[in-house]
């Protein structure tokens, strides 16, 4: 079934809507939202795509991304999409604003306004095997050292969060751990 996309100017202003899948061949710019869950010993969870995702399938990404419907709150959205890959439910908080466009080897073009939210890792998982086909755990530092190893191995946008937005990283993870201490 067709899916809309929020389509949005410079300023991450919603200025229409359009088809997922032309909004890619296109390389329209649009709202989109990822999630990063942390664990108790502060260990990120990462999800491997399903090997037939429309693109980037087979590679290891952060925990849930996805995109908000015209008329859905992307945090509504990003809640929706974590029960739906994941199976699972998390308080969602915002961490930071991330922009990037790059193109793929099957000729589609992601160009996104990413909205970054954290949550505390859940305790029970209902993996959705169209997504995902298996999670991991890491640390921050040894995830840096194996996407340096062997960059193919990991989504384009988890790269280039990693690359460009670390210390927003690394305070979304420790206001996760601070939430943790004070429940």
């Amino acid at each position: 079934m067709p899916e809309d996309l929020i389509l949005v100017d410079a300023r991450n202003r919603a200025i229409g809507r359009e088809e997922k899948r032309a909004v890619h061949e296109r390389g329209l710019r649009h709202r989109a939202f990822s999630i990063f869950l942390v664990d108790r010993d502060g260990q990120l969870l990462l999800q491997r795509r399903n090997r037939a995702k429309y693109h980037s399938g087979g590679l290891w990404s952060n925990a849930c991304c996805g995109h908000p419907r015209p008329g859905e709150r992307t945090l509504s959205a990003a809640q929706r999409r974590l029960g739906e890959e994941l199976g699972a439910t998390a308080t969602l908080r915002f961490g930071f604003l991330a922009r990037y466009r790059t193109g793929f080897a099957n000729g589609l073009i992601e160009n996104e306004i990413v909205h970054v939210y954290f949550g505390l890792t859940p305790e029970q998982f209902a993996l959705n095997p169209k997504e995902v086909s298996s999670l991991a755990r890491h640390t921050l530092a040894r995830l840096q050292r194996d996407i340096r190893r062997q960059p193919g191995k990991y989504s384009y946008w988890l790269r280039d969060y990693l690359a460009r937005h670390t210390p927003a990283i690394k305070r979304g993870v420790a206001d996760v751990l601070k939430r943790e201490v004070q429940a």
